[in-house]
């Protein structure tokens, strides 16, 4: 068995934390030509609805791009401008749902010894509070709303 993908566990954490903000996550890890979008989440409890497409970064100490933030370069908008375009062409139940983007900034730490912990998800997740996870320590350290 091999070592759990950092990128899917730093989306599972964030969905998991949106979910408990309120959030119905709608798709993960949707992939089209244009690239692949992490989160697609929608927010029923307003008057008006509001989806978004949430971009998760996560990292491990030492990275050299100030952990995923500076990874959301223009040409990376671009790409997920376009890819978010094409999800609602594709799903025309939301093509008039008022849409943002967001950024979820996860930092992962590997654990040396195994927690004897229940492998799940069940923890409420909180910013900036680290869980056990897959072997990895994980904390949700940032949540940007409205990046571009």
């Amino acid at each position: 068995m091999g070592h759990p993908n950092l990128g899917e566990l730093g989306e599972q954490v964030t969905a998991k934390w949106l979910q408990t903000q309120g959030w119905q996550i709608i798709a993960s890890r949707w992939r089209c030509r244009w690239g692949e979008l992490d989160l697609v989440a929608y927010y029923p409890a307003t008057m008006e609805t509001q989806l978004t497409f949430v971009e998760v970064k996560t990292r491990q100490a030492h990275n050299w791009d100030e952990d995923g933030l500076l990874a959301i370069t223009p040409q990376k908008q671009q790409k997920l401008f376009r890819t978010a375009k094409l999800f609602l062409a594709m799903s025309p139940r939301w093509a008039d749902t008022n849409c943002r983007f967001d950024l979820a900034l996860v930092k992962a730490r590997s654990l040396t010894v195994p927690t004897t912990k229940e492998d799940t998800l069940s923890t409420s997740i909180q910013l900036n509070y680290p869980i056990s996870y897959q072997g990895y320590e994980l904390t949700l350290t940032t949540y940007l709303e409205n990046i571009f």
